[in-house]
């Protein structure tokens, strides 16, 4: 029998209910579907992990952290760019010269352009905590095999973007949990397969598959994608869409949980 890890990305409450902070429509079916596969297939599954979306009030990609010209807090899916920091159209009220660096760094490798997201998953709130769905799933699954779940913190440093699981969008100088986290894809290679689901995809699972085919290529022909348990936040399912065809044409398989036969 194949050794087979379950990669659950950023299943939380302020996704996945539609009182979240920034509910991904789709979500609370997805959890389901995952949930249906953790109680049919868990005891064939070795290993599984939870990423956990964890961020402070004060976040670079949250609106206290900005302000306009007339000092007014910015308004949440508000496009900040670095020619606009200059013109003086948005001002970080923090770290002004990192900031413009991080956000022109940012553009130079052509990742994700820097948006303003609501408040969400903030550290210690109900938000960030595992969706309920997910949480039964993952007692049941451990009371039955003894096998333990395990967690994974992402984006608690405030000043970076941190979609990818395996690396913040730009890396803070020493702040080694914004660096690339060798060990973690060491760990998923040591698997013969491995099944990724979660959400959203258009942001922090398409960014984690990058970050695969970037840093990991031995594990890429090991990766399943589970297409019916994620969804995009609205309106911008095109930002995942290149990613999922460059990895598909590099040998990563794309399938629904229900066809998944362990």
């Amino acid at each position: 029998m194949k050794n087979t890890a379950l990669l659950i990305i950023d299943a939380q409450f302020d996704f996945c209910d539609p009182s979240g902070a920034l509910f991904v429509p789709g979500a609370e079916k997805d959890v389901e579907r995952i949930a249906r596969l953790i109680a049919l297939e868990g005891d064939k599954i070795g290993s599984i992990f939870v990423t956990l979306d964890t961020h402070r009030v004060l976040d670079i990609a949250h609106p206290l952290f900005w302000q306009d010209r007339n000092g007014n807090t910015v308004a949440p899916f508000t496009l900040i760019t670095a020619a606009a920091v200059k013109d003086g159209k948005w001002t970080p009220r923090y770290h002004q010269e990192y900031v413009l660096h991080y956000l022109e760094t940012l553009e130079a490798e052509g990742e994700f352009k820097h948006f303003i997201w609501p408040e969400h998953c903030l550290v210690g709130s109900r938000g960030a905590a595992l969706d309920d769905t997910i949480l039964h799933a993952l007692l049941a699954w451990t009371h039955r095999t003894g096998r333990d779940y395990q967690a994974i913190v992402k984006g608690m440093n405030p000043l970076t973007e941190h979609f990818g699981v395996f690396k913040a969008q730009v890396p803070v100088a020493d702040a080694p949990e914004t660096a690339l986290n060798h060990s973690f894809l060491t760990e998923l290679e040591a698997f013969d397969r491995v099944l990724i689901a979660g959400e959203a995809r258009s942001h922090c699972v398409a960014t984690s598959i990058n970050q695969i085919l970037k840093y990991a290529p031995a594990l890429v022909p090991k990766i399943s994608v589970l297409t019916d348990c994620m969804s995009d936040v609205t309106n911008w399912g095109h930002l995942a869409d290149p990613i999922f065809e460059n990895a598909e044409a590099k040998g990563m398989t794309f399938l629904k949980a229900s066809s998944i036969i362990l």
